[in-house]
């Protein structure tokens, strides 16, 4: 595990608005109390992933006792698949609003019925459920536990395609030296967080990159990171990220468009409670 460290029952589904202001959940829940033994919820985001969905969310349920998909809005079949579940909590957009809001919902859902820590993976066969009980040990005493792709090489480990490669380094580059973190993964979605740090974070960005918002939020607040290694999967390396950002160039663009807008952002909302030791670099 590696530390960043500053420089310096029946569950059935929910229909969710596209407001993203969620109903209130105890009625899919198990009543909550104080002394209840799992207090751990992983959260799938999902967009037309019907051919991965049943053995992921198989081995997801064996590894956690709380599982939700968030459904975005998929139009292959998904939202049926996760109907004739009861072992699994869903949610569904109307609509797709993208990655982002895919896990804004999700961290809603934590929140909202108090868990403790919140998993966080794919459902596309990246990320390998027997891992998420090292992500909730690795969550006790800190607020972010980030999974990394290349802070250690695995037997097996596929090579990551050379664009998105690219595109993680030079973000995050830009992000340490920015927010004075030690990163070596940006972009990976297997993460566990500690429930109550959510509350202070404000996620706008609807799309892929809503991690770099997050760091920013996370950098600004002093939230206390780890990165746990984890093996790099890619089983579909031409998957789109979706219109315009399916070409390289410009997702870089928007990317270091949205980190700067999410730094300027931080600053006119908690500037008074900036961490002493982010500097955000290079204004």
């Amino acid at each position: 595990m590696g530390w960043i460290r500053r420089k310096g029952g029946n569950r059935s589904g929910i229909l969710v608005s596209s407001t993203f202001s969620l109903p209130p959940f105890p009625f899919l829940l198990p009543p909550y109390n104080e002394n209840m033994p799992h207090r751990e919820l992983t959260v799938l985001p999902v967009y037309n992933e019907v051919r991965h969905l049943t053995p992921v969310l198989d081995q997801t349920v064996r590894y956690c006792q709380a599982v939700l998909v968030v459904d975005d809005g998929s139009t292959d079949g998904t939202a049926e698949l996760l109907s004739a579940r009861t072992d699994v909590y869903h949610i569904r957009h109307p609509q797709n609003q993208g990655y982002g809001a895919a896990l804004r919902s999700g961290f809603e859902f934590a929140m909202q019925a108090g868990y403790d820590v919140l998993v966080t993976m794919d459902c596309d066969g990246q990320h390998e459920p027997q891992r998420i009980p090292e992500f909730i040990a690795a969550c006790q005493g800190v607020d972010i536990v980030s999974g990394s792709r290349y802070l250690k090489q695995f037997p097996g480990d596929s090579a990551a395609p050379a664009q998105r490669r690219q595109i993680n380094r030079v973000m995050t580059d830009q992000l340490n030296w920015q927010l004075g973190l030690e990163l070596t993964d940006a972009f990976c979605g297997f993460k566990a967080y500690r429930v109550k740090s959510l509350r202070e974070i404000r996620i706008t960005e609807t799309g892929y990159a809503m991690p770099l918002e997050l760091w920013v939020q996370a950098a600004a607040l002093g939230l206390r990171i780890v990165e746990l290694p984890v093996p790099l999967i890619y089983l579909d390396e031409t998957r789109s990220f979706g219109g315009a950002l399916d070409n390289a160039d410009l997702r870089l663009d928007v990317y270091r468009e949205v980190l700067r807008r999410s730094i300027e952002a931080v600053k006119q909302r908690i500037s008074c409670r900036l961490s002493p030791s982010v500097a955000f670099c290079g204004d």
